[in-house]
C-alpha cells in the first residue's frame, strides 16, 4: 500500500470512528441494569412491522391478542419507530427451545416476537396465552423489551393477567409500573381473547427525561 493510499485508509477509519463514537454519545443511558435486554436486536433479517405473530400460535388455546398504543412520554403522542420485544412459556410454563439455538433464545425459547410502530403508534401481538412456571411461583407472564430512537434498550413492567389467582395482592403492591400498568384483563373480541395496554414511554423508568 502506498503512502497516499495509507492516508487515505488512515483518515476514512478516523472518520469512522469519530462517527461510531458520536452515536454511542447521542445514545441516552436510561432504565438501569437489564440481563438479556439486548436480546431485543436478535430479529436478524426480520421486516419488523407493526403486526407480529408468534410461533405457536396455531397449535395452542387460548389465543391472545394483544394490542395498544406506545405513547410518548407526555401520554398522549403516538410514538414512531420504537420496537417491542416479547417472550413467555409454552402451555406448560417452559421456555421451550428446539435445541439448535445460539444467542438469547436458549433461555427465552422460541415462543417470541418483535415489532416496531409506525406513525400511530399502534401495535398488535398474536400468541396465545402462556401457563405458570412448573413450580406455580410467578403468575402467567409475558416479559417486553423496548428499544426507542435515542436510547438504549430497557425492560418494561410484564403483562400480567388481572385473573390470575397467582397475581396476589403482595405481588401487586411490588410492581413498579414500568412504562404504566401490565396487568389486563383478557376480553373475547372477534373470537379471540384480546388484552389491550398502551405503553407511555419514560414512565417510572429511571434516568428517563
Amino acid at each position: 500500500m502506498n503512502y497516499k493510499n495509507r492516508i487515505l485508509l488512515l483518515s476514512f477509519l478516523l472518520m469512522m470512528s469519530t462517527l461510531t463514537s458520536c452515536q454511542e454519545r447521542s445514545i441516552k443511558k436510561v432504565g438501569g441494569p437489564c440481563e438479556g435486554c439486548e436480546a431485543i436486536f436478535e430479529y436478524k433479517n426480520k421486516v419488523l412491522n407493526p403486526v407480529d405473530t408468534l410461533p405457536g400460535f396455531q397449535q395452542n388455546e387460548p389465543k391472545l391478542k394483544i394490542t395498544g398504543t406506545v405513547f410518548e412520554k407526555d401520554g398522549k403522542t403516538p410514538a414512531e419507530n420504537v420496537i417491542i420485544y416479547i417472550y413467555h412459556t409454552n402451555r406448560q410454563g417452559i421456555y421451550e427451545t428446539k435445541g439448535n439455538e445460539t444467542g438469547w433464545d436458549r433461555r427465552h425459547g422460541f415462543i417470541r416476537g418483535w415489532i416496531r410502530t409506525g406513525k400511530n403508534g399502534q401495535y398488535t401481538f398474536y400468541t396465545f396465552r402462556p401457563a405458570a412456571y412448573p413450580n406455580a411461583d410467578e403468575p402467567e407472564h409475558i416479559h417486553i423489551t423496548i428499544k426507542e430512537p435515542h436510547k438504549n434498550e430497557y425492560y418494561m413492567d410484564d403483562y400480567l393477567f388481572n385473573d390470575d389467582p397467582l397475581l396476589t395482592q403482595s405481588r401487586r403492591n411490588r410492581l413498579e409500573n414500568r412504562g404504566g400498568s401490565g396487568i389486563v384483563s383478557p376480553k373475547m373480541e372477534d373470537g379471540i381473547l384480546t388484552i389491550k395496554r398502551n405503553i407511555i414511554l419514560g414512565k417510572n423508568i429511571p434516568d428517563y427525561d
